[in-house]
């Protein structure tokens, strides 16, 4: 049964239909992840689910006493209040603070804020983080969380994995996640679903799994969607390639995912575009020799000593507030060091994209086509000359959007033409500051494919992990006011990182005790495998059961026909001896 569910639900906004007669469940031990571009509905299906929208027609149900806890993009706080009160409410200091899951939350989300401090003194990403803390020290049957992982930085996200992981024994709870970020999605999801043109998409397993069955179903419905087929067959070779940012693997289907990315190369030709960036900057890029950098007599910086290289294609991790944004501020000119130097090459084109729209204030009044009429006519991107509306297509841009002025585009949308103007611009070192701001997973993965040829030097700063590992090779973090490379990448920087986690005392008793010692992280990848070997168990049965009956209704006189079926009950029996046995196996560990 559901615990919440939506029968025949529609919803409409002026001129758009998001939800259309749609019929969807949340179950006990469901972990869905929610895809979809911007505006297709996301949110929506997330607030209907949470009773604060009612839709235009069809019902929402909810079984028995099933509590519902939703984390939106708005908060409602009293900015007199204080952090305590607003998270933990009336009761005694003694009392939460000797709750170890109250004491895991305040040490996982706010560790660098004061339970005594004011709201209305709390930056906006302080404010996010306080109302995912109160509503996750709360006792919840099913949690809808909307973007949780805004404002949290990579130890942030990896954390807030951990605990949803482990906040419910196996079969209990249920979780449903809007996010952008790719890793937590394939981290916390059993199943994925898909919103868009009014309807959701079911698919099985994480941020991976999806994407692999989502080529495939492309790739069986029509050969049309070529370009977008590609860009996803390349994300999808990049996963199946061992990306670092991987947690889990999709455990089916092998086959198909090395057949369909069986000719697609590397995303990069890390080779040729060093030597087409070399030849673009020379071999002086920017040099930050023992710099130090201090505001307001706080040192920020110190000891900083950085030869950037031509066509290096370098990560920033750090925690909010660490110094990486001065970091690049030092890099670009913007800020002077207050010890050392920062020498630029001459031959450096720099061009930076923040955290802000800038660049595009005086053209908010402007039709696209305008402003991009003012740029280069054509952009070459790894030896194929586009022109700027090809390059918009590739951005995800329609033709209807050429012709929009600035100030109608989404949020979204005018982040992508600020890093349109910024490449046809053509800069030969490249700045971005958390660029993955108001950009849906379709985007990111467009995103990552025009860098993937862009040949110039390249520095992301960023808390999404997996763009991190994805668009750059090498990893540096700012800890303890020191730049620091991290050969071992994200998970390095985790471990030097590393922020004390109290185990969660569950709001119900697990009913069977693992048989081996287990991380939280074995037991959930198990926990996930266990869950895909039933349903493949079940699939495979009614097969099995098919294959029968096909059989029995065979022409018995034809030997050849029925050689050929009894071959393939054969070839399914076998398989299903083998995912039984893994089954007993896995259940073992799991002490089912």
């Amino acid at each position: 049964m559901n615990l919440v569910g939506l029968e025949s639900v529609s919803h409409e906004y002026p001129n758009r239909v998001v939800l259309d007669n749609l019929t969807i469940g949340l179950h006990a031990g469901d972990r869905i992840g929610v895809v979809g571009r911007n505006g297709d509905g996301k949110s929506t299906l997330m607030s209907i689910f949470a009773g604060t929208l009612t839709p235009d027609s069809g019902r929402v149900t909810l079984r028995g006493n099933t509590q519902v806890g939703a984390l939106t993009q708005d908060d409602s706080f009293d900015d007199g209040d204080t952090v305590g009160h607003v998270v933990v409410g009336e009761g005694p200091e003694h009392e939460w603070a000797s709750s170890p899951a109250i004491r895991d939350v305040l040490g996982g989300l706010l560790g660098d804020v004061d339970v005594t401090a004011s709201i209305g003194d709390l930056s906006g990403g302080q404010r996010r983080r306080v109302a995912l803390a109160k509503l996750l020290v709360g006792e919840w049957d099913v949690l809808l969380l909307d973007e949780p992982t805004n404002h949290l930085d990579v130890s942030g996200v990896n954390w807030l994995a951990e605990h949803l992981i482990r906040r419910w024994p196996t079969g209990s709870g249920a979780l449903a996640v809007v996010t952008h970020d790719r890793w937590f999605l394939d981290a916390i999801s059993l199943d994925t679903w898909e919103v868009h043109d009014g309807v959701v998409d079911k698919f099985e397993g994480g941020y991976a799994a999806y994407i692999l069955q989502r080529v495939e179903r492309q790739r069986q419905a029509s050969a049309s969607e070529e370009r977008r087929q590609n860009l996803l067959r390349k994300e999808l070779a990049w996963l199946r390639r061992g990306a670092p940012a991987r947690t889990t693997k999709p455990k089916f289907r092998i086959e198909a995912a090395s057949a369909l990315i069986a000719d697609v190369p590397p995303p990069r030709d890390r080779v040729e575009l060093s030597r087409m960036a070399t030849q673009r900057l020379g071999k002086d890029v920017v040099d930050l020799l023992d710099v130090d950098f201090a505001f307001g007599g706080n040192t920020i910086l110190e000891d900083v000593e950085w030869r950037i290289a031509p066509g290096e294609r370098t990560g920033i991790l750090g925690r909010n507030g660490a110094g990486k944004s001065t970091l690049l501020g030092l890099i670009d000119g913007t800020l002077q060091p207050t010890a050392g130097r920062v020498k630029q090459g001459k031959t450096v084109k720099l061009r930076r994209l923040d955290q802000r729209l800038e660049g595009l204030e005086k053209y908010m009044n402007d039709r696209v086509s305008a402003v991009i009429a003012e740029f280069k006519t054509t952009y070459n991107a790894g030896g194929i000359e586009l022109s700027p509306g090809q390059l918009l297509e590739r951005l995800g841009f329609s033709s209807a959007h050429i012709q929009t002025p600035v100030k109608d585009l989404s949020g979204g949308q005018k982040r992508r033409l600020q890093i349109l103007l910024i490449l046809l611009d053509e800069p030969n070192v490249l700045l971005l500051d958390e660029p993955t701001n108001d950009l849906d997973t379709d985007m990111l993965a467009a995103l990552e494919d025009v860098l993937d040829s862009w040949p110039g030097t390249l520095i992301v700063v960023s808390h999404d992990r997996y763009l991190l590992e994805r668009v750059t090779d090498q990893q540096y973090a700012v800890i303890g006011k020191r730049l620091r490379h991290l050969p071992g990448g994200v998970d390095e920087y985790l471990r030097l990182d590393a922020r004390p986690v109290t185990p969660i005392v569950a709001a119900k008793p697990v009913v069977a005790t693992p048989s081996t010692n287990l991380s939280g992280a074995e037991r959930h990848a198990l926990d996930k495998e266990f869950k895909s070997l039933e349903r493949q168990i079940q699939n495979l049965k009614a097969t099995i059961d098919d294959i029968h009956a096909r059989m029995a209704a065979h022409d018995q006189g034809d030997y050849q026909g029925l050689a050929a079926v009894s071959a393939e009950l054969g070839t399914a029996t076998s398989n299903l001896d083998t995912l039984e046995t893994r089954w007993i196996a896995v259940a073992d560990k799991l002490g089912k």
